[in-house]
């Protein structure tokens, strides 16, 4: 596998106060955490990673329509905008590399509105309750996707 492939790793609105906001949902990790962790999975299987969060629909979708063509995959913790923003599935659309979609909760679990992702059927998979195991199997299955 070449070590140029790159994964963006990409976390939606809110996910910058992890640690902070609902441990009791979330746990105690920062995104900085999350990152550092998926970023170590990825080194040692021969990718590098690129990350970024923000709270702004807008710029995640200018930062999937950059990776096209550049990066090999996309892991995505949309968060709130699992289940409305229809821009980032239209841009995850466009993209022809392998695509994860990441919760550290499992929104199946909770709340009745949070049980619909419009951005799973434009993903290769999701991974959904494992907290920060999740960033890790995320690069995994992005490892096996590509080596097929």
């Amino acid at each position: 596998m070449a070590s140029t492939q790159r994964i963006l790793l990409l976390n939606g609105p809110n996910l910058n106060l992890l640690g902070q906001r609902e441990p009791e949902v979330y746990g105690t990790a920062t995104l900085a955490d999350h990152v550092q962790a998926a970023t170590q999975a990825a080194q040692e299987l021969g990718f590098s990673v690129e990350s970024k969060q923000s709270n702004s629909s807008s710029e995640l979708v200018q930062a999937i329509h950059v990776a096209r063509g550049t990066a090999s995959a996309i892991i995505i913790n949309p968060g709130a905008f699992t289940h409305y923003a229809w821009s980032i599935h239209d841009a995850l659309a466009s993209f022809d590399g392998v695509v994860i979609e990441v919760h550290l909760s499992n929104p199946s679990t909770r709340e009745p509105w949070r049980h619909e992702s419009v951005v799973a059927p434009v993903s290769d998979g999701s991974i959904a309750g494992f907290g920060g195991l999740g960033y890790v199997l995320a690069v995994q299955a992005v490892a096996r996707l590509l080596a097929r």
